[in-house]
């Protein structure tokens, strides 16, 4: 029985992947280093590899790399203040799952941004809490974020599934002991999703997805 739903944030609740590439690219070219989407799904999304670790590779200081990186961090909460569009069919999703499930967003996000991406998404009245980056050690696609969401509900592995976008992200989850439906966006599409237990077209089919459990 599914008691409980943890859901990504980043390209599942929120249109925000693209702009975090932007703004890493944007970063990353300040120090000679040309991100493909391409090489980024697979070292970032993928393989869960931190991207400024190329920047240290030639030959940055650690301090260097952090305000590199903070530099990164500002120009991605700036683009996020724009505006971060919902996705597609994810308030009526929500709204016909949260009388059901209880529900969290499980994130790598930092908290503050994870705060600017919903300022104006009228969605967070939906979730009980929300694990952002501050609220772990190693993130995804270790399983740390899962247990750790866990752990706060008071839920088992066995009365829970996670919602993901990304091959890390399921890996993450996999490896907490969740089973995984995982929603590709135009981002992630085509990405290796064979630990999931389903791969669904849209989000709109997870009601009926989670009907036949």
């Amino acid at each position: 029985m599914v008691e409980a739903i943890l859901w990504d944030n980043d390209g599942v609740l929120v249109d925000t992947e693209e702009m975090f590439f932007a703004a890493t690219c944007d970063a990353l070219a300040r120090a000679g280093v040309t991100l493909t989407p391409a090489f980024y799904l697979e070292f970032m999304l993928v393989n869960g590899r931190n991207v400024f670790d190329l920047v240290e590779q030639r030959g940055w200081t650690p301090q260097q790399v952090r305000a590199l990186r903070a530099e990164r961090d500002a120009d991605y909460a700036e683009r996020l203040g724009s505006g971060a569009r919902v996705m597609d069919s994810v308030a009526q999703t929500l709204q016909l799952l949260h009388m059901k499930f209880r529900m969290a967003v499980v994130t790598t996000s930092l908290r503050s941004n994870f705060k600017i991406a919903h300022q104006a998404s009228g969605l967070l009245d939906f979730f009980e809490l929300a694990v952002c980056r501050e609220d772990y050690v190693k993130a995804k696609p270790h399983p740390e974020p899962y247990l750790t969401a866990m752990r706060l509900l008071d839920v088992p592995a066995a009365h829970c599934i996670a919602v993901e976008d990304s091959a890390r992200g399921v890996k993450s989850a996999v490896s907490a002991g969740l089973r995984v439906v995982a929603i590709p966006n135009s981002f992630t599409r085509g990405s290796d999703f064979s630990g999931a237990s389903a791969v669904l077209d849209s989000i709109r089919l997870l009601p009926q997805f989670l009907m036949g459990l």
